[in-house]
């Protein structure tokens, strides 16, 4: 997990084991129907994708007492019906595991594989812009799916409320001006926290510039718009102050113009909330 994940193994695994509870419950009533031998399964991905979830789906596997071996590495690219694990362990627990384990990775690589898909368009046009994730992601899988993004070569930004300042157009509403906004989160914070602040016009971004903010989201603007924007923050001496931002209705059509003007970072909520599973099975090997 990397550094902005699980601040501990142990954290990994009591999420791990809810996930295993909440399926089996008392116990799976199907599978007590099969010899409980010892058995061999393989976890094959149907499609091309960027594997994630690996190093989840082994432990999940670990803690029923299987043994589960990946055959690829988290973030590796591969071609369809690749065996992507293998594993050894009793019938019946393989079995109890089987979807839990297959959920996580397939929800896993998706989000990796779309990630990917988007950086590679973006980088192609401006090798320098992140691709960044927001916090539309499933309820108690965050840090999966972060992890996912990250796995996929975007860039996880804010995990949460906790770690950076982000002010949105309804704090904006409650304060009464960008600036003010601005100022009162600096003189409460000074420089613990980033702050980012979300704008929707040139005077919104000099307003947060000037006050102090570090990042601009320029938000559901259109390409003409941020091109403006940009060009003004540049032509002021201002454009190196602050990282600049866009996101909303960003899609693989548009977003080779938006990362052509020269921005730092794009954000998509869809690589996390929209995400096609990938097609894997696990196959019990006779």
């Amino acid at each position: 997990m990397p550094k902005e994940g699980y601040n501990d193994a142990s954290s990994l695994t009591r999420l791990l084991r809810g996930f295993i509870e909440e399926d089996v419950g008392t116990g799976d009533v199907t599978s007590a129907i099969v010899d409980d031998r010892p058995v061999k399964a393989e976890i094959i991905c149907k499609e091309h994708a960027v594997v994630a979830g690996l190093e989840e789906a082994i432990l999940l596997l670990h803690l029923v007492n299987c043994k589960a071996e990946g055959m690829v590495s988290d973030g590796s690219s591969v071609e369809p019906n690749t065996v992507i694990m293998r594993v050894h362990g009793n019938a019946r627990s393989i079995l109890a595991v089987e979807r839990t384990a297959l959920n996580l990775l397939m929800r896993m690589s998706g989000i990796a594989t779309y990630t990917r898909r988007y950086v590679e368009i973006a980088k192609s046009v401006n090798p320098n812009v992140k691709i960044a994730s927001t916090r539309k992601t499933a309820p108690g899988l965050r840090l999966l799916d972060k992890k996912a993004v990250a796995l996929g070569g975007g860039y996880m930004h804010r995990l949460g409320l906790y770690d950076m300042v982000l002010i949105k157009d309804n704090h904006i509403a409650l304060i009464g001006s960008v600036a003010e906004a601005v100022k009162t989160a600096r003189e409460l914070y000074g420089n613990r926290y980033r702050i980012e602040v979300e704008v929707r016009s040139l005077q919104g971004a000099l307003e947060a510039i000037e006050n102090g903010a570090d990042i601009i989201m320029l938000d559901n603007l259109g390409v003409d718009d941020v091109k403006l924007i940009v060009e003004e923050l540049k032509a002021r001496g201002l454009r190196d102050k602050v990282m600049v931002e866009v996101s909303g209705g960003i899609n693989e059509e548009n977003i080779r113009d938006y990362a052509r003007l020269g921005v730092d970072m794009i954000s998509i909520g869809r690589i996390t909330h929209s995400v096609k599973a990938v097609d894997m099975s696990l196959e019990i090997v006779v």
